[in-house]
């Protein structure tokens, strides 16, 4: 897979975003996807989505995100980038979850007040790795 030069795409019904190649911050907002309005800010040091004003996603270093999907109980998603990644999600608050990256169990996280959940991802250049992350 590779960067999204466009910054963010609709891709068979999810969300492709990012692009770790950048050497400056570059930013695109007012995205439309299923109703919503996403602004995504890219470059080598950080991702960062939001929706509808909102935080969705961060990752420090830059990523690029494939098949981004999420509903009330599963996010799932494939990333990339050129070293290890520490991700931020937003979900809902006081929450317990599962975390899955790349089919093995890291075990159950909950959520803080702000209902933030943090993970690292082990990446190396050329490198996918799939998360998925479930509501127990």
């Amino acid at each position: 897979m590779a960067v999204i030069e466009e910054l963010i795409k609709e891709d068979k019904g999810t969300l492709s975003f990012g692009n770790f190649d950048l050497d400056s911050k570059t930013k695109l907002d007012g995205f439309e996807f299923q109703g919503d309005k996403y602004k995504i800010k890219t470059f080598k040091e950080i991702t960062k989505l939001e929706r509808n004003g909102s935080f969705v996603y961060e990752s420090v270093p830059g990523t690029v995100v494939h098949d981004f999907t999420s509903n009330e109980n599963t996010v799932e998603f494939k990333v990339e980038g050129l070293e290890d990644s520490q991700i931020t999600l937003e979900l809902e608050a006081g929450q317990e979850y599962v975390v899955v990256i790349d089919g093995n169990s890291t075990g159950s996280v909950k959520t803080n007040l702000g209902g933030k959940l943090n993970l690292s991802v082990e990446l190396n250049p050329g490198q996918i790795s799939e998360i998925k992350i479930e509501k127990l």
